[in-house]
């Protein structure tokens, strides 16, 4: 069953901007910790950001000042703000809900293409 549908992923220049969403099925519980995370052809998937319910973060030191995860009021939805983006960012990028109890769920995931 589909619990996590992201959106937003485009095509962009250095520098420019976008903004991820990740819709949840239901509601984040309060005991959820959201992530992103992001996976380049032939490289290992990496946490980008990570968010849990009440509102504590975590980046990569990669995107640390330039990318911010926010959960929205109503606790259905996860953004990741990318700013100041590199080609080095170019990557599919897939949110992540893992439950207080270890169960773990990925969406399909989204293309970033950062490139002139």
């Amino acid at each position: 069953q589909v619990q996590l549908v992201e959106s937003g992923g485009g095509l962009v220049q250095p520098g420019g901007s976008l903004r991820l969403s990740c819709a949840v099925f239901g509601r984040i519980y309060d005991g959820d910790v959201m992530g992103w995370y992001r996976q380049a052809p032939g490289e290992q998937r990496e946490l980008v950001a990570q968010i849990t319910s009440v509102g504590s973060t975590n980046y990569a030191g990669s995107v640390k000042g330039r990318f911010t995860v926010t959960i929205d009021n109503t606790r259905t939805t996860v953004a990741l703000q990318m700013n100041s983006l590199k080609p080095e960012d170019t990557a599919v990028y897939y949110c992540n809900r893992r439950l207080w109890s270890g169960v773990k769920y990925w969406g399909q995931g989204t293309q970033v293409t950062v490139s002139s």
